[in-house]
């Protein structure tokens, strides 16, 4: 039997991280080629030694800004390059600081704001074109249900978070 997903293309932003890696390792249980941006080379590693090796071939990795729209977009460029064609994206990359607004420094609500929001825009931005001009795509944006009602507590995060609802 053809696995669901053989043959189509996921992008996974976050894909090596604690949530990234069950979305990974399942979209590749299902059959897809899963192409993932990643910053953390340890974090890389420790996936692909969890990939099963007949599913390490459909596993493409690249370091990658993913808050960089110029990089995200020559990684799609890439992806599409190398696959054919991209149907799927995953923007699962994020971070969490904790601190209410009197304890959150400017570099942190940055930050905040450049890896949950920023990133989603970025990935977003960058593969969504290559869906329109096929005719078919399908976005997945992780946000988060801890700032579904916002709480006290990280201001940063919730802003960042709820931009992604």
């Amino acid at each position: 039997m053809t696995p669901p997903l053989a043959g189509c293309v996921a992008v996974v932003t976050g894909g090596t991280g604690a949530l990234g890696q069950a979305v990974t390792l399942r979209l590749l249980a299902e059959g897809a080629i899963v192409a993932i941006p990643y910053a953390v080379e340890a974090e890389r590693d420790g996936l692909r030694a969890r990939v099963a090796p007949a599913d390490r071939p459909r596993l493409v990795t690249e370091p990658v800004d993913v808050t960089d729209l110029t990089a995200m977009t020559a990684f799609a460029e890439s992806a599409v390059a190398a696959c054919g064609k991209i149907d799927i994206l995953v923007a699962g990359v994020g971070g969490f600081a904790g601190g209410a607004l009197l304890e959150t420094d400017a570099a942190t609500w940055r930050r905040m704001l450049d890896l949950n929001l920023g990133s989603a825009f970025a990935a977003a931005r960058a593969v969504v074109p290559h869906m329109a001009r096929a005719g078919y795509g399908r976005v997945v944006l992780v946000a988060s249900g801890a700032v579904v009602p916002p709480a006290g507590g990280f201001i940063a995060y919730t802003v960042a978070k709820a931009g992604v609802i």
